[in-house]
């Protein structure tokens, strides 16, 4: 049995297209985010690493304030909620493949905080209302200079609960 492998172990060619086939950025919920951040009218860049020499991307950077939002999918990133689950198939692959991913996430938090980062994590499950794109304004907000913090006020009701609505 191998004890890592560098390419993900299929275990049939249906598998190996699926697996292949999966995105990796640009996902049904990082979309349903960006659509809400848009919304609230922050501006932001995508796919980028926060450090330069880090060779990990975030999935959203503000970089002004130095705020870097990951959209962490359940399965991958071992979601406490949903990331349980039995594999019926190479079990004894996807335990340590997903811990080593909760690993490089830690280390990840751990370079950026360390840099003076504020870094959101936020769970592919939480993007289905508002409160994902609310999060992101609050330590927005809080890490903006005076004068740009006056200009967010306007969406002060996003931030009490109100659904997010984008025009045509």
């Amino acid at each position: 049995m191998p004890e890592r492998w560098r390419e993900p172990f299929a275990s049939s060619e249906a598998v190996r297209r699926r697996m292949s086939a999966q995105r990796r950025q640009d996902t049904a919920p990082e979309l349903a985010l960006r659509k809400a951040l848009s919304a609230l009218g922050l501006r932001y860049r995508l796919h980028r690493p926060p450090l330069p020499g880090l060779r990990r991307k975030a999935d959203i950077v503000f970089g002004p304030s130095r705020t870097a939002v990951f959209v962490d999918g359940c399965f991958w990133h071992g979601c406490p909620e949903h990331g349980h689950r039995r594999h019926d198939v190479n079990g004894w692959y996807w335990p340590a493949k997903i811990e080593r991913n909760r690993a490089r996430d830690r280390e990840t938090d751990q370079f950026l905080s360390e840099a003076g980062w504020q870094v959101i994590r936020i769970w592919e499950h939480d993007l289905a209302g508002p409160a994902a794109a609310t999060t992101a304004l609050r330590v927005q907000e809080s890490r903006t200079p005076d004068m740009e913090r006056e200009s967010l006020r306007g969406f002060r009701p996003l931030l009490d609960g109100s659904p997010v609505v984008s025009s045509p």
